[in-house]
């Protein structure tokens, strides 16, 4: 999952306030009117290279979600993951793919040069059609929204990675002392009230980059130790009971689902013709991710079995440096990272409420919203401590929301008075993706939930 500074760049730039809008209603009828491109009217300061996008989008689509996938595939087996690997893969390929397209076609109408996420939501109402003209206000609303709830229920799941590397770095070395993951979850709290207290985007980048050094080594000593000494492939089950798939599903859709910084990385580029097509920067990256994701899964499933933990750091020997190491590691990257997730919902919610604050009051009121925050997000690690479950969990409401209904709801909305394809297929497609989500966000959350609920009864 990508969590990184990019993401937190999609709720700050080319985003208006809560009170104003890109989006116009002045729509050029004329036919001959020389159409307008939006590329040519980008004013780009720093503009990025296709190979610059490629690695964007790519560190958005690798993070700790990626040490989840040999737990996901424990919840259908081997068969069955591999084929979701790829299922999912190109849904979220496809749901990037309609997104971007819509926020070009409508740039293309307004005579806008480029759109957020959020803008060109409340673009596609705008323009669309008259009874829905009404609810575009509320259609931002409810992306950014979406948008703070992925930031703020992925940081909840940090903070149980976190605890979990640290109970199982402390039960090393103090042995007679042991806590349960809860304890070290309110251990964490003060630490992360601190770290979120940043505002300011360039203090954060020094947090993500030595992040990304950290994971990257991390990566490398859990590598290290997945394909070393493989066990027999009958370790593993081939299919597993169906009642577990939805877990994978959620957990996959958390891992490989990157959509909010989708816009961000193509507003930017020099080039961004690039990002769609075939081969496109979209297409070549989500291919890579699809199969490193799936080669993990695989690989880490087979090594440690149905003991594999919700991230397989946690699965590397006590008693060795080298798996010490990488645990304080993680530990570290994904603590710097928190910060950095927290950075776009605070931006969202403060933008909100900071015109009902008197100014006086905007330092103090600032330090409130980002301690309470930090607070729900223990809070909601605390009531579910189970790193797999909570991913799913989070996966399932939050990541699906965002990456699946979202960009298929604008979509149809956009293409309802301007045609839905031969046979009307874009809106038989779209159907059959809202199904899709339906049954992710209700197995998902019901698989999760149960599964709670017997770890704690």
């Amino acid at each position: 999952m990508n969590m990184e500074n990019e993401s937190v760049r999609s709720s700050t730039e080319h985003v208006p306030s809560a009170t104003q809008s890109t989006i116009t209603l002045d729509r050029k009828d004329d036919d001959k009117e020389e159409e307008y491109n939006p590329f040519e009217h980008r004013d780009l300061v720093h503009p990025t290279s296709t190979l610059g996008a490629f690695f964007h989008l790519l560190k958005s689509s690798l993070g700790s979600g990626l040490l989840a996938m040999p737990a996901a595939f424990k919840n259908t087996g081997l068969i069955p993951g591999c084929i979701g690997t790829v299922l999912v893969g190109v849904i979220a390929t496809h749901c990037v793919h309609i997104l971007v397209s819509t926020s070009r076609e409508v740039c293309k109408e307004t005579r806008v040069a480029l759109l957020s996420y959020t803008d060109t939501c409340e673009g596609v109402f705008k323009i669309g059609p008259k009874k829905l003209k009404q609810y575009s206000k509320h259609v931002r609303h409810f992306v950014d929204s979406a948008m703070a709830g992925v930031c703020l229920g992925g940081t909840s799941v940090y903070v149980i990675f976190i605890a979990s590397s640290l109970k199982d770095i402390f039960d090393h070395f103090f042995p007679s002392k042991k806590f349960e993951v809860e304890v070290y979850c309110g251990i964490l709290l003060l630490p992360l009230i601190l770290i979120t207290q940043i505002r300011h985007l360039k203090f954060l980048v020094p947090f993500s980059v030595f992040a990304n050094v950290c994971l990257v080594i991390t990566f490398g000593i859990t590598c290290y130790y997945t394909f070393t000494d493989l066990p027999p492939i009958d370790n593993v089950e081939m299919v597993a009971s169906v009642e577990k798939w939805p877990l994978f599903l959620s957990t996959a859709i958390f891992a490989m689902e990157g959509i909010n910084v989708v816009m961000p990385v193509e507003n930017e580029m020099a080039k961004p013709q690039h990002f769609l097509g075939c081969p496109s920067v979209l297409n070549v990256t989500m291919v890579f991710v699809a199969a490193l994701y799936g080669v993990v899964g695989i690989f880490g499933y087979l090594k440690y079995g149905e003991g594999v933990l919700g991230s397989i750091t946690l699965n590397l020997p006590e008693g060795e440096t080298l798996a010490l190491t990488a645990k304080v590691l993680v530990a570290i990257a994904v603590l710097f990272t928190y910060c950095l997730q927290m950075y776009a919902p605070m931006d969202i919610i403060w933008t909100r409420i900071k015109c009902r604050v008197r100014k006086d009051y905007h330092n103090t009121s600032q330090i409130v919203l980002r301690t309470v925050s930090v607070v729900l997000t223990v809070v909601l690690a605390v009531a579910v401590p189970d790193l797999e479950l909570l991913i799913g969990l989070v996966g399932a409401i939050f990541f699906s929301t965002l990456g699946l209904l979202i960009p298929v709801v604008v979509q149809t909305v956009h293409r309802w008075e301007r045609g839905l394809g031969k046979y009307s297929y874009i809106l038989w497609k779209n159907a059959l993706l809202l199904v899709f989500y339906i049954i992710v966000l209700i197995s998902g959350c019901y698989a999760a939930i149960n599964a709670i609920i017997a770890k704690l009864g």
